[in-house]
């Protein structure tokens, strides 16, 4: 999959492209269905993904806490596994939030990136002050060469699939809710930081992933698979992880510790991605450490009886399997 980033425009090679145009926050099944829709529009043309970077919600609240289901890097691979072959990913600033919807079709779509075919969601608005819709977009694409389709919401209007429902899913400790509007597991991504290195001497080496910039999802235990991306050690574990701020140990920054099972090496630096399966219990503070490592014990058990079990939501027929 070939990236431009910030003002870059699309090369001769680039343009012509079938667009799916949108956040993407998560890639969602509504997302996936956009994507699709622009590839069964233009199916002699390269497939694209359009979006935005940072999300607009950010540069204009750039205080609000950490929303984002996942990071630009984290969307990227996500996209490509679903055969997008380009991605524009346009920097958001001030220039981009004062362009009309007009002047955003002629300048960005059209002069930028040089789009054949835009697909959006039927929701979809765009433009100084949110003016724009999927009418407007019509119409533009009529005046300048380019066509548009909408598609429906995924679920229906009662129950769309959305980046808020999933956000409140994985709020409330239910991966397994939010994997079916995403059609894959939640995944929390980064690359391998030394801790206290306090799980070794407890018998659980953990793999830690800040949580920084992401949303993070209800504190506690997981059952979880997790693929080590790079390195000598790159391929697919089961584990078990704590999410959370380690209340038994003073006050800590959010992170993700992750207990790879039967696995022997060093994964300091190493990419990780880590698929939340099922939330098992909350963070708990312990009456001294054996009541801890007991506690890790049944912890560990439970999470390889669930991933023997490998429960997989219902995904619908755009997808394959959940990964």
């Amino acid at each position: 999959m070939r990236t431009i980033r910030g003002d870059g425009a699309a090369g001769p090679a680039e343009r012509g492209a079938s667009a799916a145009l949108g956040n993407f926050d998560g890639v969602h099944l509504g997302h996936q269905a956009v994507i699709e829709a622009a590839r069964r529009a233009r199916p002699d043309a390269p497939l694209a993904v359009a979006t935005f970077a940072p999300h607009p919600r950010r540069w204009f609240a750039p205080e609000s806490p950490p929303f984002e289901l996942m990071d630009p890097q984290a969307r990227a691979r996500r996209l490509e596994k679903l055969g997008v072959e380009l991605l524009f990913e346009m920097r958001f600033d001030a220039a981009l939030a004062a362009m009309s919807p007009a002047e955003f079709c002629e300048q960005v779509l059209v002069g930028r990136l040089g789009v054949a075919h835009v697909t959006v969601g039927a929701d979809f608005c765009f433009g100084r002050g949110r003016s724009g819709d999927v009418a407007t977009l019509r119409a533009e694409g009529a005046r300048l060469g380019f066509g548009a389709t909408a598609v429906d919401l995924v679920g229906g209007a009662a129950a769309a699939v959305s980046s808020t429902a999933i956000r409140a899913a994985l709020a409330d400790g239910r991966p397994q809710d939010a994997a079916r509007m995403l059609g894959h597991w939640h995944r929390i991504e980064g690359r391998v930081a030394h801790g206290e290195k306090r799980g070794r001497t407890l018998g659980y080496p953990t793999a830690n992933l800040p949580i920084e910039g992401v949303l993070a999802p209800r504190f506690g235990v997981y059952a979880v698979l997790a693929d080590v991306l790079d390195g000598p050690h790159a391929g697919a574990y089961r584990g078990v992880a704590s999410l959370g701020v380690r209340p038994m140990f003073g006050v800590n920054a959010p992170n993700l510790e992750t207990h790879l099972f039967d696995f022997r090496g060093d994964l300091y630096g190493a990419g990780l991605s880590v698929a939340l399966v099922d939330f098992q219990r909350p963070e708990a503070v312990f009456d001294g450490l054996d009541a801890l490592v007991a506690q890790m014990d049944a912890d560990s058990a439970q999470a390889r009886r669930t991933l023997d079990r490998r429960p997989t939501p219902h995904l619908g027929p755009l997808l394959n399997p959940m990964s």
